[in-house]
């Protein structure tokens, strides 16, 4: 990448009219990281992907792809980046194969380097054996495969991925991730929004935040949790004497709040979690005669992040 991240903006904006869809965003995407892009709807998440694709042009700012400017070298941008949309049209009748046979073309691909990029584009994705059906003919996830296919086929050194998991199944979303995983450990940076944020968590590297165009928060999960300054919050579910459970707790850690449901106890304590042992709190909890059915202490997810860092407002 010659000391360039493989993906960057820097004081991105994009107004229309009155409206500014993208506020002074800026952040990097190194190498081989997925980055999930979180927002409300609105936030300006697909107006920043489409100028990373070159497909808007910023008011002002900087986007650039490997160190190219999406601006002012937006050829040399389309042959490093990939994109997949959000909705994408197919043509009804065209086969899979041709449809990626179309996009190697419109790339510069020729002869056997074009043929050997549509055979390695349809066995990667998974559609080899429905190549010579038309497009109209595919379930929901087989379009997003040919439509991931389109984005893989000049084989991007970046991608940038618009909810490539809407409307798919339980296990077309399984194996959606799997390969998005894989990319990345091939050495792919990839940029991927998607409101499925239970999903996202299991494959994102970092998180980037925004709200009504402005950059909220940027970076691993956990640099993100030590910057709010979380607490820690243990679960757990003794056999009996669960008023016992939660006066030994109080007396143990600092609580900030119980909520007890039966047997079933959530303490949310001062401390933050790496400075509870966890460990130490259940040899005690147990020492002290407590039956412990379950125990363990919550880690954060995405969804909760993201609900502390936005507030859901529209533009």
């Amino acid at each position: 990448m010659n000391g360039f991240p493989a993906l960057s903006v820097e004081n991105l904006t994009r107004h229309f009219g009155s409206t500014r869809a993208v506020d002074g965003v800026t952040f990097t995407v190194e190498s081989g990281r997925i980055a999930g892009f979180i927002g409300p709807n609105g936030a300006g998440k697909t107006t920043t992907m489409r100028i990373l694709a070159t497909l808007e042009v910023p008011t002002s700012g900087e986007a650039h792809i490997c160190g190219f400017s999406a601006v002012d070298d937006p050829e040399r941008v389309r042959q490093v980046v990939g994109f997949m949309p959000d909705h994408f049209g197919v043509y009804p009748y065209v086969a899979c194969w041709e449809y990626l046979d179309f996009f190697a073309r419109a790339y510069g691909l020729r002869g056997a380097e074009r043929r050997d990029a549509v055979e390695r584009t349809l066995a990667y994705t998974g559609i080899d054996s429905v190549a010579d059906k038309p497009t109209r003919a595919l379930s929901k996830g087989m379009r997003q495969r040919l439509s991931l296919g389109r984005a893989l086929i000049h084989d991007p050194s970046v991608l940038i991925l618009d909810e490539p998991a809407a409307g798919l199944d339980p296990r077309a979303r399984i194996e959606l991730r799997r390969l998005i995983r894989d990319l990345a450990d091939q050495g792919k940076a990839i940029l991927v929004s998607s409101h499925i944020l239970t999903e996202l968590s299991d494959i994102v590297d970092e998180v980037i935040v925004i709200e009504q165009g402005r950059l909220v928060a940027a970076g691993p999960m956990a640099d993100i949790r030590q910057q709010l300054d979380r607490s820690c919050t243990i679960e757990l579910v003794v056999a009996e004497n669960p008023e016992g459970a939660v006066a030994w707790l109080q007396e143990r850690l600092e609580v900030r709040h119980v909520e007890r449901n039966g047997m079933k106890i959530q303490v949310v304590c001062a401390e933050a979690e790496e400075e509870v042992d966890e460990a130490d709190v259940l040899v005690e909890l147990v020492g002290a005669g407590f039956r412990v059915r379950r125990f363990g202490v919550r880690q954060e997810t995405l969804e909760d992040l993201f609900l502390e860092l936005t507030e859901g407002k529209l533009q």
